[in-house]
């Protein structure tokens, strides 16, 4: 099969290395992590605005290298080719290798933050986002990102500057402790690193925050799965033509829905 690969550039070394690996001819093409900052429907828009780019003639479906992402995925089209997309809640699902795994490691460790080399080489705040945009002129602004509209950016100075020391300092301890939930930062290590440069900054980090480590080894099957098929239901949905992707509320996490509402 020829298959269009549309994925976040989080997951840019386990895709490329299961592209590689792939029985199929797979094309890739990266969007930012920065979509995930300017919310749900504009990152919605960014996605739907690339499928429509993608040509139809050269594919037999489209994959996505996504999870459902803050229901950034629901209302996605398969139009005219099918989308295929694993059952997933996020990227970390993706590189666990199950929704279940991901949910007994959740459940036994709460107030844990992930770390990958996607997410330290890409994983900083705007993600290259410039590159990309919702409106006519193909550029989405900084300033468009949540963080920015809630002032997440900006430092105790400017935010004194904006609106004042008293205010200043309540915005910056409650918008600026992002991670105050935290204890414990997981790598998650998916036997395509060069060396172990990754996993030792993210020791590094723990260490600076004060944080419990721990080195978690990931699994490469959901991902290589997807660009290799068949695609079983359990793990993937596949939407066919004329249905969109929308939220299950069950441990399917996704499902396909017509035009009309009524399920594919």
């Amino acid at each position: 099969m020829r298959l269009k690969l549309l994925a976040c550039e989080i997951l840019y070394r386990e895709c490329c290395a299961a592209v590689a690996r792939s029985v199929n001819a797979v094309d890739v093409e990266f969007l930012p992590k920065g979509l995930h900052d300017i919310g749900q429907a504009g990152m919605s828009a960014r996605l739907g605005q690339a499928l429509t780019q993608i040509d139809p003639a050269r594919y037999e479906a489209i994959l996505l290298g996504y999870g459902l992402c803050s229901n950034a995925l629901v209302g996605l089209a398969a139009q005219p080719l099918p989308l295929v997309v694993a059952r997933a809640h996020d990227c970390i699902t993706l590189l666990l290798g199950s929704k279940e795994r991901y949910l007994d490691y959740f459940q036994s460790h709460p107030g844990v933050y992930f770390k990958t080399s996607g997410w330290i080489e890409r994983g900083e705040s705007g993600g290259g986002l410039s590159q990309f945009s919702s409106d006519e002129n193909g550029t989405v602004p900084l300033s468009d990102t949540i963080q920015q509209q809630a002032g997440m950016t900006l430092s105790l100075e400017e935010l004194t500057a904006k609106y004042g020391p008293d205010n200043a300092q309540f915005l910056y301890e409650q918008l600026g402790n992002m991670l105050r939930n935290y204890n414990k930062m997981t790598f998650i290590e998916m036997g395509i690193e060069p060396d172990g440069r990754f996993e030792q900054a993210a020791r590094d980090e723990a260490g600076r925050r004060g944080w419990q480590f721990e080195a978690l080894i990931g699994d490469m099957r959901l991902i290589q799965d997807l660009v290799d098929g068949p695609w079983d239901d359990d793990r993937y949905l596949v939407v066919p033509p004329g249905s969109r992707i929308a939220p299950s509320f069950d441990d399917k996490v996704i499902k396909a829905v017509r035009d009309d509402g009524h399920h594919a």
